[in-house]
């Protein structure tokens, strides 16, 4: 059982930066593939990026290509998500999964609370 636990969301307005964690409560976070995800009001939830479990893969959402950048420290059981060039569209709900897996396509089966990310105009 993996418990995820997100923060730093929060408001920003557009152009700025944000910084997202997600501290892992496992003894085999570095055998997990990381995720972030976010989901919008009245729209369904969509993957934003991940990371193998070793940190050497990435993989990003076409929308926050270039602006997005996921990491992690396996050392502090984190993944962390930097934001930046935040547009309002980017306003959403974001989730980190896990995935059991050192890759990072398939299937998440552990998920955190979420933590809002408001961008104004």
């Amino acid at each position: 059982q993996v418990q995820l636990v997100e923060s730093g969301g929060g408001l920003v307005q557009a152009g700025g930066s944000l910084r997202l964690s997600c501290a892992a409560s496992t003894r085999t976070f570095s055998s997990n593939a990381m995720g972030w995800f976010r989901q919008a009001p009245g729209k369904e939830r969509e993957f934003v990026a991940g990371i193998g479990s070793r940190g050497r893969s990435t993989f990003y959402a076409d929308s926050v290509k270039g602006r997005f950048t996921i990491s992690r420290d396996n050392t502090k059981n984190t993944v962390y998500l930097q934001m930046n060039s935040l547009k309002p569209e980017d306003t959403a709900v974001y989730y980190c999964a896990a995935r059991p897996k050192m890759t990072i396509t398939g299937e998440y089966d552990y998920w955190g609370q979420g933590t809002q990310v408001t961008v104004s105009s």
